[in-house]
């Protein structure tokens, strides 16, 4: 089976390496730590992780590396030796873990999982346990980790439809992956269920609630002078903003169109659309420009001049930048949460309810099901059909001030209902390393 695995995955590789080379250069700054992802470290990280008692925790990109800022908060007062290592595979995510973990943490890329990478890169950063944050599963790396006998936990995990079809068809090869886990932090009980049946051992899964409620409420240290990029792109002091965060393809130019009509009710309307991925600027670009919303971009503005004004002021503002997408929710009068209208999905929603704010978004939020049904319960969010109910319904709401602020009520009170998944995450890991000659500091 593993030599199977490796001959396939050099084939697919060999295949794929195009154009995964093209969206690493397509994201930018690609070649910072490039060497890092085939295990080729430089010695001032060897030299930091001698002889340390070391946690590995990897997350993914962007999403992830936002829950780990929290929990690393969480663990580091409880592993007072530990040195912390924190991996991610994309550059994006790489940027979000300089600006929010601290120098002590070191940062490096997942390798790519070829053995001979996988056994390097544990070679070298030679854990005494890894954290996969959410399901990132790579045969090679779990594989050389219980050949080492490192303790493997799976943490805020959850089981998408899709995910659950390919695990359980290709069972084969998953089962024996996810019972190598030590400890399985899942989101829900059908989460929790799901995993057990895709292999996980039932005495280590536990429910311990999503950290996205916990990371939400965190505090965070980076400031940016939203209402002066507001100025500078044109919006009016005061004026009503519409924030539409984690935008997919397509859904730009059906909100370009919603916001013109909407502009004729509300003319000081301003909209502030914030796209997934950043690399798509020029297709946004190009569905404005043929709606005719006139635009400016986040990149060629600055917050450092509060009086600054632009040369030709805007109706819209397009954040294409990473990691700043909760400073705008924050100034929002009612935000859109995308990948929810043209794509399958969703986004998170917990982000602008924790900030209080009237919260909606389309019928695609399959990857959000649990959460949005509570937060729908206690009507805490608006949820749309279609992009016709989406105007309408956020034409009432801009309209109505206190309809806004009981929704915003009800989503902050959900969010504050289902803290403490963090504090249970931490417990499940020091429980799982506890007698591995780590030291532990016990809780107060």
């Amino acid at each position: 089976m593993r030599t199977l695995y490796n001959i396939l995955f050099l084939l697919g590789f060999a295949a794929a390496s195009p154009y995964y080379f093209w969206r690493m250069w397509r994201r930018g700054n690609w070649r910072l730590g490039f060497n890092e992802r085939f295990a080729s470290y430089d010695t001032k990280l060897k030299q930091a992780l001698t002889n340390r008692q070391t946690l590995w925790l990897h997350a993914v990109s962007v999403g992830e590396v936002g829950l780990c800022s929290p929990l690393i908060k969480a663990l580091e007062p409880r592993l007072p030796n530990a040195k912390i290592v924190v991996s991610t595979t994309t550059t994006t995510g790489m940027g979000e873990l300089k600006k929010r973990l601290p120098t002590n943490v070191s940062k490096i890329y997942y390798p790519i999982d070829r053995r001979s990478y996988v056994a390097r890169a544990q070679a070298v950063v030679h854990p005494l346990a890894i954290v996969l944050v959410e399901a990132e599963i790579w045969p090679n790396f779990i594989w050389r980790a219980k050949s080492q006998r490192i303790p493997l936990f799976l943490i805020n995990a959850r089981i998408s439809d899709r995910s659950y079809r390919g695990y359980k068809r290709f069972g084969f090869l998953f089962r024996p992956l996810f019972a190598a886990f030590d400890g399985v932090g899942a989101q829900t009980e059908a989460d929790a269920k799901r995993l057990r049946e895709i292999g996980c051992r039932p005495e280590v899964v536990r429910v311990v609630g999503s950290m996205k409620f916990d990371a939400a409420l965190a505090s965070n240290q980076r400031t940016l002078n939203v209402p002066a990029l507001l100025q500078q792109a044109g919006a009016k002091p005061g004026a009503p903003v519409l924030v539409c965060g984690s935008t997919h393809d397509g859904e730009e130019s059906l909100l370009g169109e919603v916001f013109l009509r909407l502009r004729k009710q509300i003319p000081d309307l301003f909209l502030v659309l914030v796209p997934r991925h950043f690399e798509r600027t020029r297709e946004v670009e190009r569905d404005l420009q043929a709606k005719g919303v006139k635009y400016i971009l986040r990149a060629d503005l600055s917050a450092d001049t509060t009086d600054a004004a632009p040369s030709a002021p805007a109706d819209c503002l397009v954040v294409n930048t990473t990691g700043e997408l909760k400073f705008f929710y924050e100034h929002a009068t009612v935000v859109f949460v995308g990948k929810s209208l043209t794509a399958e999905g969703g986004q998170n929603p917990i982000e602008p309810c924790a900030l209080g704010k009237a919260t909606v978004f389309g019928p695609n939020m399959q990857n959000f099901a649990d959460v949005v049904s509570q937060f729908r319960a206690q009507d805490a969010v608006m949820q749309v059909a279609d992009v016709k109910e989406l105007e309408i319904v956020l034409a009432q709401l801009l309209k109505n001030s206190a309809r806004r602020e009981q929704i915003g009520r009800n989503g902050l009170a959900v969010v504050r209902q289902n803290l403490g998944a963090i504090e249970r995450t931490t417990e499940m890991i020091l429980n799982g390393v506890d007698g591995s000659g780590i030291y532990i500091v016990p809780p107060k």
